[in-house]
Formats: C-alpha cells, structure tokens, sequence
C-alpha cells in the first residue's frame, strides 16, 4: 500500500483575502467563501483552505506555529517572470520577504509572505545564468 500525495492545507485567519493572494498567483480559487475551500491545480494537486473556526471545531487544542515549517514554491515561466509576479504581489499590498535575486544554484528566486504569514517561493530556472531582461 503506498499513499499518494493529494492535496496541501492551508489554515487561515482571513479567507478572502487568502484566497485573493493565491488568485494573485494564478491558482483558480473559488469567489465562494465557506470554512472550507479547496481549487485542484493543473497538475491534479489540490489546494485546500480551512478557517480557524473551523480548525479549532476539529481540534479544539491547535495552536498557531511559530516559524516557517513547510513551504510553497511556484514556477513562474521565466525569470522575468519571477519580477513580474513578485511585483503584483507586493503592489497588492502584501509582504515581500526577499526581492528577486539569481541565486547560485541556477534559479531567479524571490519570496513573498502570504495574508497568514506563510513564505511562498517564487522562481525560475535562469536561461542564461544574467539578469532577466
């Protein structure tokens, strides 16, 4: 028996604006608010939301972690692209957490913060190891 990876849950304070950021990185979230949500990614992983009313209904002890325990990597479709996305982000009045920068094992890279503090990675292989254009 081997379990397979089928989706990813994310706990939130505020579930519009969660789901507004995520909209900003192009993943399909439903205009429905509920304390529940989920959006299936084109490559079938789903993406799941659930409210904090309804994580504390589930397990009345959960406590909100401290520190960055998992993280969420978008590839953008080129490292001009990484600029392009962490722009409309921070322009969207969320945090940046670390400019675009051409990190030294091949990537453009940059992170920003989502509405729950959760650090998404944003890169892209470098087509020719220069700034992009």
């Amino acid at each position: 028996m081997v379990a397979k990876l089928d989706a990813l849950g994310i706990v939130t304070s505020d579930m519009a604006r969660s789901l507004a950021f995520y909209r900003l990185l192009g993943v399909e979230t439903p205009l429905e608010l509920d304390d529940h949500v989920e959006a299936e990614l084109p490559n079938g992983l789903r993406l799941m939301w659930d409210s904090l009313d309804l994580v504390r209904q589930i397990n009345p002890n959960w406590q909100t972690p401290i520190g960055h325990r998992m993280g969420l990597a978008f590839l953008a479709d080129s490292p001009a692209g990484v600029d392009v996305i962490y722009r409309k982000i921070v322009g969207s009045g969320h945090e940046g957490v670390k400019e675009p920068w051409n990190a030294f094992w091949g990537q453009r890279y940059a992170q920003v913060a989502d509405p729950d503090g959760n650090v998404i990675d944003l890169f892209a292989p470098l087509e020719s190891g220069g700034e992009p254009g």
